[in-house]
């Protein structure tokens, strides 16, 4: 969807320590793009348009969101059992806190990743 559309609102956010993720960002940070649904793997690379503003689907409290827009679709995808097996990337916050929506990846985790799935920037 993020592709197709160009550019998108991370919005429904409604966890504090993802929200403090979302706050953290700044325009041109590089976002990897995890399907933590059926897939469950890292499928591609996005940049921050717009750093946090609040969230306009937020009824209640003081909640956040960043525009996202595409940057690449990996070459190949990442899946979980991948990222676990990796001595660099089982260490990702991820990993440590499944339920989280939005966590910080080092930059040896970012290169790592982009390694893993066969692709550059």
């Amino acid at each position: 969807m993020l592709v197709k559309e160009g550019r998108t609102a991370w919005t429904g956010v409604r966890n504090f320590a993802a929200r403090l993720h979302l706050r953290a960002m700044t325009r041109g940070d590089r976002v990897l793009f995890y399907h933590s649904g059926a897939g469950r793997e890292i499928v591609g690379v996005a940049r921050v348009a717009k750093p946090a503003y609040r969230d306009p689907t937020a009824i209640d409290g003081d909640w956040s969101c960043v525009d996202l827009v595409p940057v690449k679709t990996l070459r190949q995808a990442v899946g979980l059992h991948s990222l676990k097996a990796d001595p660099i990337l089982k260490q990702m916050v991820l990993l440590k806190q499944s339920r989280l929506s939005v966590s910080p990846v080092t930059r040896a985790q970012f290169e790592r990743m982009l390694q893993l799935a066969g692709t550059t920037l």
